[in-house]
């Protein structure tokens, strides 16, 4: 008997159960054990930029400039010259901590009410946020002692302490909000606790591996802070989703009276299958963020590569596995408010779906329409996107602490928290020419050493300045001198990052449309099914562009989330949920068509197969749904504004996806097209791998011919 990969994946491990399962459980031990000792490396600023700034930044690594960690510290008064008796406890508190260094006079505003103190943390900028916490204490001192005075404090040092607590608090509650949700959902869809326990267990330990091949493979692969935060998000909710598929069908096979190992080699062979094309189609569209040219994207594709790979790889080995120990036990713990099943748990699904699908089956052409229009509607605010590299002062929230004193900075001083930095290099710095253009500017710092300048160039009105800097400034200066002159700082860098995305977004979008529409032609042998599937995607995607940009840029209903309208979406954003959601929409839709053309390969017309492969398949699709949509949800309500553009817009995209996408929009084009789905491009159909499952071969424990989701 000929059999799929699934399946003989599948039959191996229920026949050598306990070699799986100890392998499962061994393989998850060493990963998270080696990588947790070997640590996590991130990427430097250099690593992290793009174009002339990370140029700039490279230049001062290579020379061993690299800057200590700045800080600032404002002292106001309501009268000019009040600041000045707090402005010295300041200075003697921070002095005191022995942690700082270069501790600048404090320098009055304009109009006197305000002064800035400047000074720089001790020993390795990238560290500094370990070092920071006696300096804010001290700063912290004064301010609860001088209630005659506002102080404000910011730096990079105060900014990566406060992201670093973030990002932990934050993850703790994505963890401890997410796993509890998934486990209610999942008690819902099966009513029964080890069920419910299943995929949850599999997909925390999938994660739990990932973390530590990744932490191995950052030595070689720098990452940037969020990336872990971006596996687990993806991690679990792809873990449980595949799981959930799987054992899905092997209960309904169950209930519909086959013996344990038929049900299991039919689960296998089916709900395994599209598990592996999903999984393969997601990894190889996460692949895509490699052309990014992003160091940022190509630890995300690394991370979200590997923990869709291991949840993959578990959920057709050690479930398979664990199915055959449990059999009948898996329905243990049955919660009696919550089973309203038949024999051996089976619950009656589709009656909803079945409801839907009757008018949209009748009225195809309309139902096309008018989902394609909603979904137009929602995605029309996309073409106002703006993209920027988010300050920490919009990360935090307009309220926070970090956010309001980078608000009165600026005010105060103007271009005093961003200025631009000015990176010359020459092969003498000291030579008349090079002397002469430095001597045209304010603040600079020359290293005759390392034959290397920098300057500081306050930028008031931001992109305008760095735009008149770069393009006739520092040309009319230089030009001539043989002498290389680049720009970082903060808004240096979101120009350069902005555009880097620019470019690379087209060799992504084509690699991973190319990618997909062959994947699902090999996989589904017609070219009409992978050009709709690229087609509504695009729709899916263009509709959660739609949402984020109207939520988190004008500010649309974002404070029913507990977040605001930033003016802008985090320019990483865009193409991390092109990518992400391109890769996820497969999962439904693999699951789904497979099983319309297994009821298709049955014997049924079209319409039959669409209405009997949507209603069969919708209690799964319904629960991986809802666990997806509350699992991104989770990072809606954290705490960084770029963890709620992309939990928000995974959520949208993945309830749009499952709703109208699957149940309207698919059915009903799917009903247009008719006999036109199955067209096989000539020379595809004499390729392995045509058969879908146990429809084309299948036996029951007599021998007798078995037909999925014919019988009972």
């Amino acid at each position: 008997m000929k059999r799929n990969l699934a399946a003989s994946i599948g039959v191996w491990s229920a026949r050598h159960r306990k070699t799986a399962v100890l392998g499962w459980l061994l393989f998850v031990v060493l990963a998270t054990g080696i990588g947790g000792a070997s640590g996590m490396v991130e990427m430097s600023e250099a690593e992290n930029g793009a174009g002339d700034s990370a140029r700039a930044e490279q230049i001062l690594d290579d020379a061993g400039l690299g800057h200590p960690a700045g800080e600032l510290v404002m002292v106001s008064g309501r009268k000019a010259g009040e600041w000045k008796e707090a402005a010295g406890e300041v200075s003697a508190a921070v002095r005191g901590t022995g942690e700082v260094q270069n501790l600048s006079a404090p320098v009055p505003s304009k109009d006197g009410k305000d002064a800035l103190i400047t000074f720089e943390m001790k020993g390795d900028a990238a560290t500094s946020a370990d070092r920071v916490q006696p300096v804010l204490d001290a700063v912290s001192g004064v301010r609860e002692a001088r209630t005659d005075v506002d102080i404000h404090q910011f730096g990079e040092a105060s900014a990566g302490k406060w992201l670093g607590d973030l990002l932990a608090e934050d993850f703790q509650k994505a963890e401890f909000t997410a796993v509890p949700l998934a486990l209610g959902i999942l008690l819902v869809a099966f009513g029964a606790v080890v069920a419910a326990l299943l995929p949850v267990g599999l997909a925390l330990t999938a994660c739990m591996a990932a973390f530590g091949l990744l932490s191995l493979a950052s030595h070689q692969l720098h990452l940037f802070q969020t990336t872990y935060s971006v596996m687990f998000l993806m991690g679990f909710a792809v873990g449980v989703d595949y799981c959930l598929f799987y054992l899905r069908r092997e209960r309904d096979e169950r209930a519909a009276g086959r013996d344990a190992e038929t049900a299991l080699r039919i689960a296998a062979a089916t709900s395994g299958r599209a598990v592996l094309v999903s999984g393969v189609t997601v990894m190889v569209a996460m692949a895509g963020m490699f052309l990014s040219g992003l160091m940022l994207f190509k630890g995300f594709a690394l991370a979200t590569i590997l923990v869709v790979f291991i949840a993959m790889l578990g959920s057709v080995t050690v479930l398979p596995a664990l199915l055959s120990w449990l059999g009948d036990r898996v329905d243990a713990g049955r919660v009696p408010l919550l089973n309203r099943r038949g024999k051996r748990g089976a619950r009656p699904s589709g009656g909803i779906a079945g409801t839907v699908l009757k008018p949209v089956l009748a009225r195809p052409k309309f139902f096309a329409v008018a989902s394609a229009v909603v979904l137009l509607a929602l995605a029309a605010p996309a073409l106002g996107m703006k993209t920027e590299q988010l300050g920490m002062e919009k990360q935090f929230g307009s309220d926070s602490e970090l956010a309001v004193a980078y608000e009165h900075i600026s005010a105060s001083f103007p271009g005093g928290p961003d200025p631009a930095l000015v990176v010359v290099r020459a092969d003498d710095i000291t030579s008349p020419g090079v002397r002469e253009a430095l001597g045209t500017f304010d603040e600079v710092t020359v290293h005759e050493a390392e034959n290397v300048a920098e300057i500081e160039v306050p930028l008031p009105a931001g992109k305008e300045d760095l735009a008149q800097l770069r393009d006739h400034r520092l040309p009319e200066a230089f030009g001539g001198t043989g002498a290389e002159y680049v720009v970082t700082g903060e808004v240096a860098g979101s120009v350069d990052f902005n555009d880097q995305l620019k470019r690379g977004i087209v060799p992504v979008f084509v690699f991973i449309t190319s990618v997909t529409f062959l994947l699902m032609l090999f996989c589904f042998r017609s070219y009409v099914i992978a050009v709709t599937s690229i087609l509504l995607n695009l729709l899916s995607v263009a509709a959660a562009y739609g949402v984020m940009v109207a939520v988190f840029q004008h500010g649309w209903g974002a404070e029913l989330i507990g977040s605001e309208g930033v003016g802008a979406i985090e320019s990483w954003m865009p193409l991390f949920v092109l990518v992400v959601l391109f890769g996820l929409s497969m999962d439904y839709h693999v699951f789904v068509v497979s099983r319309i053309r297994e009821a298709r390969e049955s014997g049924l017309d079209t319409r039959a197969a669409i209405d009997m492969g949507i209603r069969r398949t919708a209690g799964a699709v319904t629960g991986a749904a809802a666990i997806m949509v509350a699992v991104f949800s989770v990072f809606g309500t954290l705490s960084m504004q770029d963890m709620q553009q992309m939990g928000v817009g995974l959520a949208v995209a993945v309830l749009l996806d499952a709703t109208i996408v699957r149940m309207v929009l698919l059915p009903s084009v799917m009903a247009l097209l008719g006999e036109r789905n199955w067209r096989t491009p000539r020379g595809l159909s004499r390729l392995p791998g045509a058969e879908h499952g146990e429809s084309a071969h299948g036996r029951g424990r007599a021998g007798e011919p078995v037909t999925v989701g014919r019988r009972g």
